[in-house]
């Protein structure tokens, strides 16, 4: 199952204090210095675990698949029981409809989220009450879907997708994350921000361009 891409903080971090805080302006790769002042779309980053659902439509192979951040991460029984729960074969089937396209030509479909709440990280518990999955990305074969299309497939499976809190510059990006950013689940502060240009571009690697940055990477007096 492939692995969700590395996701790059956007300034590099200072050597000094062993990497715990970022130098401000000294962006971590070419792209996002050119890239700094188009629009892009931030949306709220979950302090949880790497989640990934596959779904295979071929006949002889149909299932779903669930997995962490790596193919050997352990997931938490309870929170495995939970994505079994939230994404049973039936739904899937019903979700992803592939017409007109041979059976040893169906595509491999991965849903990328993040498993949270009570006892997944040390403050899951602000999130909900009970463990479940955040969707942020979808990639069915070669393709990433759009964001559209990503909050149209959580509606569908009854899930919940990750929110756009802003869009802007990545300047505006780091002053709302510097300035402690109210999260959409409650009263306290979100983990950061995850951020991608508004029209998706990848590197001359073939790698998405996409960011993100962390509220506890700044220094607080």
């Amino acid at each position: 199952m492939v692995k969700y891409p590395k996701i790059q903080t956007v300034y590099l971090r200072d050597p000094e204090n062993n990497m715990k805080t970022l130098l401000e302006g000294q962006f971590s790769l070419p792209e996002f210095e050119f890239l700094q002042d188009v629009r892009w779309e931030f949306t709220e980053k979950v302090d949880g675990t790497n989640i990934r659902v596959q779904y295979n439509p071929y006949p002889l192979i149909k299932g779903v698949e669930f997995r962490g951040k790596t193919d050997n991460a352990e997931i938490p029984t309870f929170l495995l029981d939970r994505l079994i729960e939230l994404f049973p074969l039936s739904k899937m089937e019903k979700t992803f409809v592939f017409d007109n396209i041979e059976d040893d030509e169906l595509p491999m479909v991965t849903l990328y989220g993040e498993g949270y709440g009570p006892k997944i990280q040390k403050g899951g518990g602000k999130y909900r009450s009970d463990p479940s999955f955040v969707l942020f990305d979808v990639k069915i074969d070669k393709w990433w879907l759009k964001r559209q299309d990503v909050d149209n497939i959580a509606m569908k499976l009854g899930i919940e997708s990750v929110p756009i809190v802003g869009h802007g510059s990545l300047s505006e990006m780091v002053g709302l994350v510097k300035a402690g950013l109210k999260s959409r689940w409650g009263n306290f502060f979100a983990e950061g921000i995850v951020a991608r240009p508004e029209v998706e571009l990848f590197d001359r690697s073939g790698k998405r361009i996409i960011t993100k940055l962390k509220y506890k990477d700044f220094k607080r007096v």
